[in-house]
C-alpha cells in the first residue's frame, strides 16, 4: 500500500463536548506522527514509543468520553467502552508488533487504526449526542 493521507478533524466530527473535541484532534494528530515515522523510515524504537504513546493517550481520551457518559447516565455506556478497550487491546498488541519488527506499522495498519477512530466518531460518538444535549438541557431547567 502507497503513502496515506494524515487525518484532519473537522467541524463535523464534534459532539458537542469541546473537551472531547479536542481529545478527538490530538488522537488525530498522533496517528499523523505514525504516518510521518512511517514515511520517515523510523526505526522500531521510535514506532513503538509512538504507538504507546497512543495507545496511553487514548486510554485518557477514552476514559474522560466515558466519565461525560456516565455522569449523563448514558444507557450504551458498557457497549461504548467495550469498543474503546478493543481499540487499545489493538494497540497494545501493535507495540509489540512494532517492537520486534519495525515492518509491523504497515500503512494498512495505520490506516485502519485512523479508520476505526473515524467511523467510531461519526458513528458511535454520535449516538451519544442528542441524548447529551437532552440531559444538558434538563439540567439546565432544573436550575432555573
Amino acid at each position: 500500500m502507497e503513502r496515506i493521507e494524515k487525518i484532519e478533524w473537522d467541524e463535523q466530527l464534534s459532539v458537542d463536548i469541546p473537551e472531547v473535541d479536542e481529545l478527538q484532534k490530538k488522537m488525530f494528530a498522533l496517528l499523523n506522527v505514525l504516518i510521518d515515522l512511517k514515511d520517515d523510515h523510523a526505526n522500531a524504537k521510535d514506532r513503538s514509543i509512538n504507538v504507546a504513546e497512543l495507545t496511553e493517550y487514548g486510554k485518557y481520551y477514552f476514559s474522560k468520553e466515558e466519565e461525560f457518559l456516565r455522569k449523563a447516565s448514558y444507557p450504551e455506556i458498557e457497549e461504548h467502552a467495550k469498543e474503546h478497550r478493543k481499540f487499545i487491546k489493538t494497540t497494545v498488541s501493535l507495540r509489540r508488533q512494532v517492537a520486534e519488527d519495525k515492518a509491523n506499522l504497515s500503512y494498512r495498519v495505520i490506516k485502519d487504526l485512523r479508520d476505526w477512530l473515524i467511523v467510531h466518531i461519526s458513528t458511535r460518538d454520535y449516538r451519544y449526542v442528542p441524548f447529551l444535549r437532552t440531559f444538558t438541557y434538563l439540567n439546565e431547567c432544573r436550575l432555573r
